[in-house]
């Protein structure tokens, strides 16, 4: 048996965003931060697991989750 490893790339689009917040208060393994103006970073990007909760929470479709399978 062959695992396949997925590799997780979190995009935001700092032009899209309005800091809201939501991605950051839902993300299960807290990959998203604020930085001092209050624009959300990827703090922590090899503890995503793709899960894509904040890619579907954002009102703004400012955050695009990219997945790719490693053989």
């Amino acid at each position: 048996m062959v695992l396949a490893i997925q590799t997780a790339t979190v995009l935001v689009s700092q032009d899209w965003c309005k800091k809201c917040g939501i991605c950051i208060a839902f993300c299960p393994k807290k990959v998203l931060e604020s930085d001092e103006l209050g624009r959300v970073v990827v703090a922590k990007p090899d503890q995503c697991i793709a899960c894509k909760i904040c890619e579907r929470l954002c009102p703004d479709f400012a955050i695009n989750i990219e997945v790719t399978k490693d053989e």
